[in-house]
């Protein structure tokens, strides 16, 4: 969530950097109504109970001069009943504000490259240079049904249209890539965590996917649980609503997780292999953290993501997003895209974002700064998305009869 008074203070500036993340003006002068409404109802209250203290005291010097206080407590009687109704308008104002307010995304960072899409993202390197093919490289799809590693046929029997079923060695690498990036970010200093697979809503909306986007989630229909959408949502809310110590920051986490996502928005796109499936696997990294280390840890989880892949012999390239291709929770945003000489182009494979201290003012995550309380920064990213990579392997590794080589570093999690 924005920092409401950060708004009252400053609207100009603050409705400038939404607007560049496309946050409609009316909405935004909205908010600020709202909140003004809210200023006034307080500034009533408090005068009607500032009013009341003071007849309080009335009614002792009253009754020390034996005077009749028949018409005092008249006064105050009715003061009463505007008491409680001011407090009701207060407590009106005070949730239409912050109904708003959840509807309202992350301020982008001033670094962030204004932009409508992922056309204008900005490359910032590349990573191993794409192998030359002595032949026409195929698409993953077709390299997993000539290998048997991949039935897409028998996920639509199962489910329905993309969902997928594994088999034989196609198993065994999906397998394989989970345990070889845990171990990898156990290393690079993440605990490993293991959660559950549902979460509240309460979850949800404080890591920002409700309320805006319930449709893209799988909702339990017999209470008020969604299956997640990724690790990030679960991680980061380990912390919901609880004031850590200073010395236990930074919070270093990853976890394996299915992840579950409708892709209501998504219709037509990739509608074929595993690009974009409705379930799927993913290894995730969550930081919490103390807002002057937050820098340099999301350059560490960028890095750490990166290194997977070069460990992998993938070719990929750092982009980052624009103000348009930004996340709603997100400030800062650094997308990995890995090569697929099969489709000749590179595809999203993690996206790294720090979101400044938006869902820890939401899930309100905060710690002991001194002799206050802070809010900390929380940074989430794929490090990887286990199906994508999969892909990748397949598409970088195949030799002309179709056949795949496995990656040297992942013999050891196989055979």
């Amino acid at each position: 969530m924005i920092d409401l008074k950060l708004l009252q203070k400053d609207f100009d500036a603050i409705s400038a950097k939404l607007a560049r993340k496309g946050v409609d003006t009316t909405l935004i002068k909205t908010l600020k109504e709202k909140n003004e409404k809210l200023k006034l109802a307080k500034t009533e209250f408090e005068t009607l109970q500032a009013a009341q203290n003071s007849m309080s005291k009335d009614f002792g010097i009253y009754k020390r001069e034996g005077k009749d206080i028949s018409e005092l407590k008249a006064k105050v009687d009715a003061n009463k009943i505007k008491i409680t109704e001011a407090l009701d308008i207060q407590r009106t104002a005070q949730e239409e504000l912050e109904t708003l307010a959840m509807a309202i995304p992350n301020m982008p960072d001033d670094s962030v490259p204004d932009g409508e899409d992922e056309d204008d993202n900005v490359e910032i390197k590349k990573v191993l240079t794409p192998k030359e093919f002595g032949f026409t490289p195929k698409e993953h799809w077709e390299l997993a049904e000539q290998n048997g590693w991949i039935d897409f046929e028998r996920g639509v029997k199962l489910a329905t249209s993309r969902f997928s079923v594994s088999f034989g060695m196609g198993a065994k690498l999906e397998r394989a890539l989970i345990n070889f990036m845990l171990n990898f970010n156990s290393k690079r200093g993440f605990d490993e965590v293991s959660v559950p697979a549902l979460v509240n809503r309460a979850a949800l909306e404080g890591t920002g996917q409700l309320p805006k986007f319930e449709d893209d989630l799988y909702k339990m229909q017999d209470q008020e649980l969604f299956l997640i959408p990724t690790a990030e949502v679960p991680l980061t809310n380990l912390f919901q609503d609880e004031i850590l110590s200073e010395d236990k920051l930074p919070i270093k986490m990853t976890a394996y997780t299915s992840c579950f996502r409708k892709e209501a928005g998504a219709a037509g796109r990739d509608t074929r292999g595993m690009i974009r499936q409705h379930q799927f696997h993913k290894v995730e990294l969550v930081s919490i953290a103390k807002p002057q280390q937050s820098e340099e840890i999301f350059n560490d989880m960028v890095t750490c993501a990166s290194d997977i892949l070069t460990a992998l012999e993938l070719p990929h390239r750092l982009v980052t997003l624009c103000t348009g291709d930004l996340g709603f929770s997100a400030a800062y945003t650094v997308d990995i895209e890995v090569w697929l000489p099969g489709q000749n182009t590179y595809r999203e494979i993690s996206s790294i974002s720090n979101t400044r201290e938006f869902q820890a003012r939401r899930a309100k995550i905060r710690y002991k700064d001194g002799k206050k309380n802070s809010f900390v920064h929380t940074l989430n990213g794929s490090a990887l998305a286990v199906g994508r990579t999969l892909v990748a392997i397949m598409e970088n590794n195949q030799n002309e009869d179709g056949s795949i080589t496995i990656p040297e570093v992942l013999k050891p999690y196989i055979f």
